[in-house]
């Protein structure tokens, strides 16, 4: 990671409306392929309090805020600690990825029991995610012609791929591409502009990678020793950690 989030992240998630469950960031810093000016991107759940979810009036499922601080433009995003458990339990793997972000910036004792619950909602049908999120962003670099679109499809591959293996979520294309020597390089040149064009002879190499990790996910998804829906245990125990952190605002 490329900058310090230890400290005024903090602050920026702690000053949204609600109280927070969890901070992490997320996008181009989690990813490895944050450039000079990337944007900081920090998602988080947070606790409407039980007044605004059972009466008249409603508190926000998502509450969004931005702006610019020591010179890194920020987007911050929540989503209620209800809504989030749901994203949880519809094999979405950008909310695992959230909630499983190595680059914590806010916790607590729902934070961890969330954690913990996460090994039991993840299914080899996460893999719909993976290979979706990939067509769009495989369709955007075609479009534009630009790099970072190119690195999150990549990224979204890989993830997929080592998912449906292992079980495990693991975000960061540093980590991912360690044996594809052309990985490191796209990096660097991604490094210094947010919007770099594909260098030189890029667009040739993904119509070749592209379609071949596309094809190893799908194997790797129709191999997975992982089952098909989320433990009931699981979704159970999810259940029960909103109500009861729910309860405790009352």
């Amino acid at each position: 990671m490329t900058i310090d989030v230890s400290e005024w992240a903090a602050e920026i998630a702690h000053s949204l409306a609600y109280p927070l469950v969890f901070a992490t960031v997320s996008g181009a810093h989690l990813y490895g392929f944050a450039s000079v000016d990337s944007d900081l991107d920090l998602r988080a759940s947070h606790l409407l309090p039980a007044a605004e979810v059972l009466g008249l009036v409603n508190g926000p499922q998502t509450v969004q805020s931005g702006g610019v601080r020591d010179g890194v433009e920020l987007d911050v995003v929540s989503h209620d600690l209800a809504k989030f458990a749901r994203l949880l339990n519809s094999r979405n793997g950008y909310v695992l990825e959230q909630l499983l972000s190595p680059l914590v910036v806010v916790s607590s004792p729902t934070h961890a029991a969330l954690v913990d619950l996460a090994p039991g909602l993840v299914t080899s049908g996460h893999a719909h995610h993976y290979l979706g999120f990939a067509a769009g962003q495989e369709r955007l670099y075609t479009q534009n012609g630009e790099l970072k679109p190119a690195l999150y499809t990549l990224r979204v591959l890989l993830t997929g791929i080592h998912l449906m293996r292992t079980g495990e979520v693991v975000a960061d294309l540093r980590v991912l591409g360690d044996e594809l020597p052309y990985v490191r390089d796209l990096i660097a040149a991604k490094r210094s502009a947010e919007h770099a064009p594909l260098p030189d002879g890029v667009a040739e190499l993904l119509d070749r990678e592209v379609p071949r990790l596309r094809a190893e996910l799908e194997e790797a998804r129709d191999a997975s020793p992982l089952p098909a829906s989320p433990s009931p245990d699981a979704v159970a125990a999810l259940h029960d950690l909103v109500v009861t952190s729910r309860l405790a605002t009352v």
